[in-house]
Formats: C-alpha cells, sequence, structure tokens
C-alpha cells in the first residue's frame, strides 16, 4: 500500500478480546505511528488477561487502561484495516469496507485454568513474540521502516 493510502485505522479482533487482540493493540500503540488509530475488539468480551498484561510489561509496555471492548462498539467509519487473530475458533465479522487480514494466532489462555503459572507465560510470551514480528513487517510495509521495539 502506497505511503497515501496507508491505513489510519486498524482493527484487531479475536473472541474474548482478552489476550491476542490486547497484546495486538498494546504492541501496534507502540510500533505504528501515532496518526494511526489503534483498536480492538471482540465478539465476546470479557476482561483483560492479567497474563497479557504482565508479558507485555516485560516489554515496558503499560497496557492497564485498555479494557475489552464489543466489536458492535466500534465505529466502521474508523477502521480501514481488521486483523483477525483467531485460530481455531470462529472469527468476530466486523462490517464495514474495511480490509481484512487473517492472523491465526493460537489462544495463549486456558478455559480450565490447569496450566502452571510458568507454562502460561510461555504461552503469553510466544503469541506476544509472533505478533510483534507480524506487527514489525506490518508497519514497514504499510508505514515505512522505523527501529525494532527492545
Amino acid at each position: 500500500m502506497p505511503p497515501s493510502a496507508a491505513p489510519r485505522g486498524v482493527l484487531f479482533l479475536c473472541v474474548a478480546n482478552s489476550a491476542r487482540s490486547q497484546l495486538a493493540e498494546a504492541l501496534a500503540r507502540s510500533l505504528f505511528p501515532t496518526s494511526v488509530r489503534v483498536l480492538s475488539a471482540g465478539s465476546s468480551p470479557s476482561k483483560v488477561n492479567p497474563y497479557a498484561l504482565e508479558v507485555l510489561a516485560e516489554l515496558g509496555l503499560d497496557a492497564s487502561a485498555q479494557h475489552s471492548k464489543s466489536v458492535q462498539s466500534i465505529d466502521p467509519e474508523l477502521v480501514d484495516t481488521v486483523i483477525t487473530l483467531c485460530a481455531e475458533e470462529v472469527c468476530p465479522v466486523f462490517l464495514g469496507r474495511a480490509r481484512r487480514l487473517h492472523w491465526p494466532i493460537p489462544d495463549p489462555a486456558t478455559k480450565d485454568g490447569t496450566l502452571p503459572r510458568e507454562e502460561l507465560l510461555r504461552r503469553f510470551r510466544t503469541a506476544r513474540d509472533t505478533l510483534r514480528e507480524k506487527l514489525e513487517r506490518f508497519r514497514d510495509e504499510e508505514f515505512g521502516a522505523r527501529e525494532p521495539l527492545a
């Protein structure tokens, strides 16, 4: 996409808007130009997973002000690009004329809560690092290269 057509609004979608899309929102805010509106939402919003906040803090990113939002609360006019992050589950639908990309990222959270803390942190770090790589590539293609996140 030429610089004049670079997205002004990017929306990250997953089901609960608690882990993957929250990670993507915080990482994108740190990587994208400040002129880009970065949003996240889900079809069944819950609350931000504390492990997501913890692995973001490891990179010096404070996402404590982020909260889960319903995809229905997002104005389609604010979004040029929608990136769905669902892997095995059905991704939410976003109405509007936005360009759509799909980055299947396995959900790092567990439904039953039986994994030990270190395994959950490992899964969240893997999701975070995968998203960071994809976002850096996306940033370089859409907005031009910048310094990588430390």
